[in-house]
């Protein structure tokens, strides 16, 4: 048997096809660059997301109009076939639109999981397989090893730019078809330091910031324009049931946020709570902020075993992207929910947002669930 190429095939790179996303940044162009140079049989794929006028060309975002350029003149540069999708319906239907229903409902979304979740690894894979292409392969930190029950999801080597919690919903047998080829480097430095040793022209450009869909950052903006006359003002109360002030509308604020309530004197407060239903935001001291216990939903799990074929795993969770793992139980609740129990409390847990599972002393991703109320 011949010896298996670096992408886990066996057969010669020039035999193998690989899809590559490209968002016309530094990272999914130097995957596509290095595969195309090791002889890999590369098709570049771009999916035009969105097109908000001054967005297209604003620095830091991605899958927009200048993003689309960059990442066309990076495969005439490499020599490499590359096409774009229009996808912006799909993304307005299947992101923007709960994006902007969530913080109407006093929730706080993650609109990237929801895009890997419903776009780029749903629609684009699927595109992948239609070309044909033995894998896709993606600019995402984070990376895809092979273990005694096959593929298995582990945190990049960089802790500062490991994107795992943005990708725990990724299933097993997307897992199986995906490449990461970027999760081992150590620093985005040598992602940079490739893009020029292959001369790419996008080898400076920045990291894209925030959220693509939203140019100056203010996602209270978007929602306003996307959801019309929907945003109420409304009473600022505190936990005792004090009324402390008025509010322009729950959009603006979010658990955990202290500063710019629009309160003022007296002990510092923060936002406990936020009641959509009677358009209050409930705010209490930081002592309020603490849970042990968080409930989610819609569980991926990327453990080889059944999800509920134990009472209880011994886990580490992540319960927001720039929080560390935390020792944890996971107890199911069913097929697809779980309570989890942490062994210290963590402030400010947010419904809508995502509760990630981790092996306790290690770097396998094992999955994750929505946080619910």
């Amino acid at each position: 048997m011949s010896e298996l190429n670096s992408l886990g095939f066996n057969k010669s790179p020039a035999d193998t096809r690989v899809l590559v996303a490209m968002s016309g940044g530094v990272d999914s162009s130097v995957v596509a660059a290095a595969l195309a140079r090791a002889g890999y049989d590369v098709v570049g794929i771009t999916l035009q997301l969105y097109d908000h006028g001054a967005a297209r060309e604003r620095k830091g975002a991605c899958c927009a109009g200048r993003d689309v350029h960059d990442a066309r003149r990076v495969a005439e540069k490499t020599g490499f076939p590359h096409y774009v999708l229009d996808y912006e319906n799909t993304f307005k239907d299947a992101v923007i639109d709960e994006f902007a229903d969530s913080y109407l409902a006093g929730i706080t979304p993650v609109p990237c999981i929801r895009c890997n979740e419903r776009v780029k690894f749903r629609d684009l894979l699927s595109t992948a397989k239609d070309l044909d292409a033995d894998c896709m392969a993606t600019g995402h930190y984070i990376r895809r090893k092979t273990g005694g029950h096959g593929a298995e999801l582990h945190k990049a080597t960089d802790p500062d730019r490991d994107q795992s919690y943005f990708l725990f919903s990724i299933t097993a047998e997307q897992l199986d078809y995906l490449r990461f080829p970027l999760g081992h480097l150590r620093t985005k430095q040598e992602t940079r330091a490739l893009a020029h040793r292959y001369g790419l022209p996008v080898a400076d450009k920045p990291d894209s910031q925030d959220i693509c869909f939203v140019p100056d950052g203010s996602y209270a903006s978007v929602i306003e324009k996307l959801r019309p006359g929907a945003v109420e003002p409304g009473d600022i109360v505190h936990l005792d049931g004090r009324v402390l002030g008025r509010h322009r509308g729950v959009i603006h604020y979010t658990v955990g946020q202290r500063r710019g309530i629009g309160i003022g004197g007296g002990e510092p407060l923060f936002v406990v709570r936020l009641d959509t239903d009677r358009r209050r935001v409930i705010v209490g001291p930081r002592a309020n902020l603490g849970t042990r216990t968080v409930n989610v939903k819609g569980v991926n799990w990327l453990g080889d075993a059944d999800f509920e074929a134990q009472a209880e795993w011994p886990l580490a969770v992540r319960v927001r992207s720039a929080r560390p793992p935390k020792p944890a139980i996971v107890r199911p609740t069913g097929p697809d929910t779980a309570r989890v129990e942490l062994l210290s409390a963590e402030e400010g847990v947010a419904p809508g947002q995502a509760c990630v599972f981790y092996e306790e002393y290690g770097t396998r991703v094992f999955g994750g669930g929505w946080i619910t109320r």
